[in-house]
């Protein structure tokens, strides 16, 4: 019998426990270990930011439904991987052995980087829903006393979806409360271009929004380096695209949301061998690290290069069907090792973005992930917004039954009216 551990229980986490404890059958042990005792659905958190959802719509207690799987759970820091004697020291003190490890823990959230950044500094988040719970107690001071309101990503950031969202949600949100016209909004991003992404562009995806942020009165900075933020002010250098300074902000507000740039975190960066110089775990085609061949990885935390070049550091994104189909072939792979076979599988490097914008969304698809691609599609509309909130009502639905099913192919590809994905 083997002993298989999938350390954290994300929206990568979770799913591998799952189709693991489902392929692999009941001959084996697997165990899910995790800092937290709930599972939250962290693209819902730009809705929670502005009071549209709130915790107990979009977290749940991750024991009860992981154990009727058969799955063990460990709800604990880890605090030290010992990757050559193949354990787990836990922050009780406690240790846990195991034959594979499957590392799906998300990023370390780098708001260090930015002095004042962050929400023990004077930025807002939606990275988590403790965050982004903060952020609507903020929200909901501000609108007593609205003023100007920036948005955007700082330097290395890699997931700048949630901010498109945010910004537009916002806006939708203060044109309800008819305090629109009282708010001036600055997008303020790392990214060369609107609708970069991290993905050099999906399709016209910068006169997309584009558009969309000049249909809202959305002021933006690209090529924006935020320095360092103080109360009530941030600074921003906007970089030309030789990378040199070509104009100082000092950019007042009242609220702000700002993404911060990710690295590995500690327990896993520590390892030896095991990652880039920001943390993340170096994987193989099949997911599997070089260094440690019973060491898996999916999800936000492995090591991806950017796209290109760009005057701002920015990285590249790790998208949901994405993550979905790392953890597919790690399942498979595990199940062929067991069995006495080399891995062969591996995930489909393919982006599937779905922007919610309030009122109205944005979808993305670009196949493979890196350009040149065989497709690439954009459209926008009111349906993207619905199907948004439907897939998030369907992946909190299956995560508490407990399915393996590739909950990306069957909504979001039939949604979108698109086949299976093949790189």
């Amino acid at each position: 019998m083997a002993h298989i551990v999938i350390l954290g229980a994300g929206t990568g986490g979770m799913p591998a426990a799952y189709e693991i404890r489902e392929i692999l059958g009941k001959e084996h042990q697997v165990t899910l270990v995790n800092a937290s005792e709930t599972f939250q659905f962290v693209p819902s958190n730009p809705w929670v930011a502005v009071g549209w959802r709130d915790r107990k719509e979009t977290t749940f207690p991750i024991r009860p439904y992981v154990e009727k799987k058969g799955i063990q759970f460990v709800p604990q820091p880890v605090t030290h991987i010992d990757a050559e004697g193949n354990r787990l020291e836990l922050a009780n003190g406690e240790t846990l052995d195991y034959d594979y490890l499957v590392i799906t823990t998300g990023p370390k959230l780098a708001f260090d980087e930015v002095p004042g950044a962050g929400p023990e500094g004077h930025t807002q988040s939606v990275c988590t829903i403790d965050h982004a719970e903060r952020a609507f107690a903020a929200y909901q001071e501000f609108v007593k006393d609205p003023g100007p309101v920036i948005v955007g990503a700082m330097p290395g950031a890699s997931c700048f979806g949630p901010a498109y969202e945010y910004a537009m949600i916002l806006d939708t949100d203060l044109r309800k409360r008819k305090i629109r016209d009282k708010v001036p909004m600055t997008f303020v991003t790392s990214e060369p271009y609107i609708g970069h992404l991290g993905l050099g562009g999906v399709g016209d995806s910068k006169g997309l929004l584009e558009s969309e942020l000049r249909h809202r009165h959305i002021k933006w900075i690209t090529n924006a380096k935020t320095t360092r933020v103080e109360d009530g002010k941030m600074y921003v250098e906007e970089l030309d695209d030789q990378g040199n300074v070509l104009k100082e902000h000092e950019l007042p507000f009242k609220f702000n949301m700002m993404l911060p740039a990710f690295k590995g975190v500690d327990a896993v960066a520590n390892v030896e061998g095991l990652c880039n110089p920001r943390g993340f775990v170096i994987v193989d085609e099949h997911q599997k690290s070089p260094k440690y061949p019973n060491i898996y990885s999916a999800g936000v935390c492995i090591a991806i290069p950017p796209i290109e070049p760009t005057p701002v550091p920015t990285g590249a994104p790790k998208t949901g069907y994405m993550i979905e189909s790392m953890v597919t072939a790690i399942a498979h792979n595990l199940r062929d090792e067991l069995a006495g076979k080399e891995p062969t599988h591996q995930g489909t490097w393919a982006a599937i973005c779905l922007a919610d914008m309030g009122d109205t969304g944005a979808a993305f698809v670009a196949i493979p992930q890196i350009p040149p691609r065989n497709v690439t599609w954009a459209k926008e509309g009111k349906w993207v917004h619905l199907a948004k909130v439907a897939f998030e009502k369907y992946f909190i639905r299956k995560m508490k039954k407990g399915t393996s099913e590739p909950l990306y192919e069957r909504v979001v590809l039939k949604a979108l009216g698109i086949e299976r994905l093949k790189d």
